[in-house]
């Protein structure tokens, strides 16, 4: 399995159609195409530490959720972080690729993974793009437990709660960002959203909306696809070996 064919078989499992019109994913870096994949490296980030990490354990290929490469690069050279990260990829032929958006709203992704990790059921997307998913609790549950769950479920230290005044029993979620989804959340009927990273106002607001909030990390609410991923690749051939790495770099303490 050559890094060429290993992301056509996975760009058709996770299609380009799914991503974001802003989103920049796919092959980020490859030095050789047709070098043999033999060991992967699974991450949610591409981070200085994962690219060492990877060079000197002898990985052939990362693959993130987030993008190696989001915003547009005009130079190659070694005053730029994401550059030097590039070109030690480059010279020691470590691939990237990066699914972002596509797998958020692939069946099977981010939020359907976060979903049952939740343990809500009966998922369907909601918002412009999908993207979100929206479901049920088993049994009407307060606001403090489903958190409490959350929170054990995802392995957070600590999460932010804003009351909307409302049992929960109609959850919707989005894994990440997702403060451009509270009022799709409440145009779907949610009594709950969840998602990993929200704004202040977001959380102030939640009486005032109705809808009650969880925010529980970003990272936290993410990493769990990487599992997916690692079963993705395995699939595909399971002469490969992967491993996969928390890349989390923010501490609560």
């Amino acid at each position: 399995m050559t890094v060429s064919t290993l992301y056509k078989t996975l760009d058709e499992k996770i299609p380009r159609t799914l991503s974001c019109e802003w989103d920049n994913d796919g092959l980020m870096c490859c030095a050789n195409g047709s070098k043999e994949v033999k060991k992967v490296l699974i991450s949610l980030d591409v981070t200085g530490d994962i690219v060492d990490l990877a060079c000197d354990n002898g990985y052939d290929l990362i693959v993130s959720h987030h993008p190696f490469i989001f915003k547009g690069i005009k130079s190659i050279n070694d005053q730029s972080f994401i550059c030097e990260k590039a070109i030690k990829l480059i010279k020691n032929e470590v691939s990237v690729f990066s699914f972002h958006t596509r797998l958020d709203a692939l069946s099977g992704g981010v939020n359907d993974v976060l979903a049952n990790a939740c343990g809500i059921k009966n998922t369907v997307p909601f918002g412009e793009d999908n993207m979100g998913r929206i479901g049920e609790l088993d049994d009407e549950t307060a606001l403090d437990a489903l958190a409490k769950t959350v929170k054990e479920a995802l392995g957070c230290k600590g999460i932010f709660v804003a009351n909307g005044g409302r049992t929960c029993k109609k959850v919707a979620l989005l894994g990440g960002g997702g403060s451009d989804y509270i009022g799709a959340a409440i145009s779907a009927g949610a009594d709950t959203f969840i998602s990993g990273e929200l704004k202040y106002h977001d959380l102030v607001d939640a009486p005032d909306m109705g809808i009650n909030i969880i925010e529980a990390g970003h990272f936290h609410t993410e990493f769990p696809v990487c599992a997916t991923l690692k079963k993705m690749i395995e699939d595909i051939d399971g002469n490969i070996a992967c491993d996969i790495v928390n890349s989390n770099k923010i501490k609560l303490i």
